[in-house]
């Protein structure tokens, strides 16, 4: 760490500001070489941050030590702070805060490509995930084979790269290998995530002798309604998802699915025909046109549907209140917050909220009020209660909901709830 020189931080951003300008120019061969350059550039990048990183955690954790608080508090929130410095959630801050342990402490020659530009981020990510099974000492045997020599991953691919590290990880340690897949089995999870045109990608994380077996019964069986003419004019894979939502739910079509979802559209596009943008809890904004044909597939198939009022400010979308009237939910001051907050609060953080915590904290007088709410991830609210963590309601100018949040290094960042749907008429200008 003596060679590491503490960059100036307005030579930084007076550099940045130059690269704002860069244009490529009449000549090809030239713009490969700018390519080329500020790919270099980007991993150096990458490797100072991963080295300012670890000397960000360093500091905290030697301060909360020197002050006397239990070894349990010595890293909670640095990832989130760490997260809302990168403008990225809390996830991916924790993982640059292991990330930069590992390449700093453990991976020295991991470390030196990357300053050198030879190796990217992501590669050198995939060298750390694929060793985090590993002691250090053998972690550094991993990082000097791979590494120490440039030569030995240039031209390598990904897939090559991440074979070469788990076959030198199962040789070093195949105890370690071994636990480490039986704790990947223990995590097997399902998970949605928007995809575009109103679609969603619906994630299973399983064993690999599992997803194999389940894309191919699923294939087989496709392939046999498609060679005995029931298709019904599906192609394979159109056959393959609705046999698999067929067996998931035991219905042939979603509007039977005994779920329950939060579709926030306003009067005029459920009833005027308007064009004003849904809001499908969960998952995002839902054109016009398509929430009103979920509305009315809900109403017409043999299920339970609740209609429940909310009401926004005209021209800023500001949640203000919500009906208590519904044959389905209680009244819930968590159920407004859920459908005025959509997601964790935390900016950049999208996680689904799973915690509803007041603002200013209950300990210090803090009302238990729509105001003084705020929906939260569950790493978002346990990281808000280190010490140095402020947050407080202010007022947005459009009379949205919105949140100072200051971290323990005196940096504040503004959350403001989204707008709900609004007629367009009644937008602000």
């Amino acid at each position: 760490m003596g060679d590491v020189v503490a960059p100036d931080l307005a030579e930084v951003r007076a550099f940045t500001a130059r690269l704002r300008c860069v244009a490529a120019g009449d000549d090809a061969g030239a713009g490969i070489d700018l390519l080329d350059a500020i790919e270099a550039l980007k991993s150096v990048g990458c490797a100072a941050q991963a080295v300012i990183t670890d000397h960000v955690a360093t500091c905290v954790r030697a301060e909360r030590q020197a002050a006397g608080l239990p070894r349990a508090e010595w890293n909670r929130g640095i990832g989130s702070q760490i997260a809302l410095a990168r403008r990225e959630s809390p996830n991916r801050g924790g993982r640059h805060l292991g990330f930069a342990r590992a390449v700093v402490h453990e991976m020295p020659h991991t470390l030196a490509l990357l300053r050198s530009g030879r190796l990217n981020e992501w590669r050198a990510t995939l060298l750390v995930r694929e060793t985090a099974c590993l002691s250090a000492s053998d972690r550094g045997i991993v990082d000097r084979r791979l590494c120490a020599d440039p030569a030995v991953l240039d031209g390598v691919g990904d897939r090559g790269l991440i074979a070469r590290a788990a076959a030198l990880a199962a040789e070093l340690d195949a105890a370690a290998v071994v636990r480490r897949h039986r704790k990947a089995v223990s995590e097997r999870r399902v998970t949605t995530r928007p995809a575009p045109d109103t679609m969603a990608h619906l994630s299973v994380l399983m064993p690999v002798a599992q997803a194999v077996c389940l894309q191919a019964t699923l294939g087989r069986d496709a392939d046999r309604l498609i060679a005995t003419g029931q298709s019904g004019g599906r192609t394979r894979n159109q056959l393959m998802v609705d046999l698999l939502f067929e067996r998931g739910t035991g219905q042939s079509v979603a509007a039977g699915a005994p779920v329950a979802v939060n579709l926030v559209l306003s009067d005029d596009t459920l009833l005027a025909g308007g064009s004003e943008t849904a809001q499908l809890q969960g998952f995002g904004p839902v054109p016009a046109g398509i929430a009103r044909h979920l509305v009315a597939d809900a109403v017409s198939a043999d299920t339970e549907t609740a209609l429940r009022r909310v009401y926004a400010r005209p021209g800023s979308g500001a949640l203000t209140a919500m009906d208590s009237r519904s044959r389905t939910f209680p009244k819930s001051l968590a159920r407004l917050i859920d459908l005025r907050d959509r997601t964790c609060r935390t900016p950049w953080c999208d996680a689904p909220i799973r915690h509803h915590d007041h603002i200013r904290s209950h300990d210090k007088s803090g009302r238990t009020s729509a105001n003084n709410g705020s929906g939260v991830c569950e790493a978002c609210n346990y990281a808000k209660e280190a010490p140095g963590w402020v947050a407080r309601p202010v007022t947005h100018r459009g009379g949205r909901h919105a949140i100072d949040l200051g971290t323990p290094t005196g940096h504040h960042y503004r959350s403001t709830a989204p707008p709900l749907p609004t007629p367009t008429h009644l937008r602000a200008s």
